[in-house]
């Protein structure tokens, strides 16, 4: 095969646990992958404490802050959960109790973005808040988290992307002989900078702001859009593989998101009128 034959980019080996720490009962491993949920957590948080000083937002520093455990909670347990759904459910059906063991890896965006949306509807309601002002300013800060997970799973050299012939495919430990799309890296750049510049654009007009539902909606479809294509360059995951002909997990996920998005901008729009 001509693409086993050419030059591949070495895939850089970082050790996916920065630090080790022998604690004597127990033995402590400081990860990156952790870490980039915590740096996507914290830098998020304020960033939606700078959104709120918009008086268009009409959401207090103060709210933002007690948001914060809800978002960590709901991120963490929707993501292990639609993992298992979405991915694994027969094996995750068989052992039940290896969703809790987060540590061994295994995550779904869609999955966590069901979480934050069941915490965002019960806080809205407990708090007296609007739902759409509540996610348009989270919805703001949400392409920091993903930058960050996806330079983790480049790191840890997971979901990388299919055999290719370019000059800047690497191969990648899991991923056989073949030089593969650094997908992960794509998806970086198109979900987390990308999306994040569109967002910091939108939401820097006044008018966009004080239309709830927009933010939103542009999140939703801006980042439908962007995992479709990364699909393409992404190897399907090997115990799913394609789904209805060519298309992956991610693709069909990614359908009702970009539908929720154009309502979101369409509702704000006709309430306009």
């Amino acid at each position: 095969m001509l693409i086993a034959t050419l030059p591949a980019i070495a895939f850089p080996a970082i050790d996916p646990v920065l630090l080790s720490l022998d604690l004597g009962i127990v033995r402590l491993d400081i990860r990156w992958y952790a870490l980039a949920y915590i740096a996507g957590l914290i830098l998020g948080w304020r960033y939606v404490r700078y959104y709120a000083a918009f008086p268009e937002a009409k959401l207090s520093v103060e709210r933002v802050d007690d948001f914060l455990v809800w978002t960590t909670l709901a991120v963490v347990l929707g993501g292990r959960l639609g993992y298992a759904l979405f991915y694994q459910a027969s094996y995750f059906a068989a052992h039940p109790v290896e969703i809790l063991l987060v540590w061994h890896g295994g995550m779904s965006f869609h999955g966590g973005l069901l979480g934050v949306v069941v915490a965002l509807i019960v806080y809205a309601r407990r708090h007296r808040l609007s739902l759409l002002r509540l996610s348009d300013a989270i919805a703001t800060a949400v392409p920091i988290g993903l930058f960050f997970g996806r330079i983790a799973n480049f790191i840890n050299g997971e979901l990388f992307g299919r055999a290719s012939d370019t000059s800047w495919a690497m191969v990648f430990p899991a991923g056989g002989p073949l030089p593969r799309h650094p997908s992960q890296l794509y998806e970086a750049a198109l979900e987390g900078l990308l999306l994040f510049v569109l967002m910091f654009v939108a939401s820097r007009r006044a008018s966009i702001r004080e239309r709830p539902g927009v933010l939103t909606g542009i999140f939703c479809g801006g980042y439908a859009l962007a995992r479709a294509l990364v699909e393409f360059f992404r190897e399907p995951d090997a115990h799913l593989g394609f789904i209805v002909g060519a298309t992956t997990m991610g693709q069909l996920l990614s359908v009702p998101l970009f539908a929720l998005g154009l309502y979101l901008v369409g509702r704000a729009k006709r309430s306009d009128a």
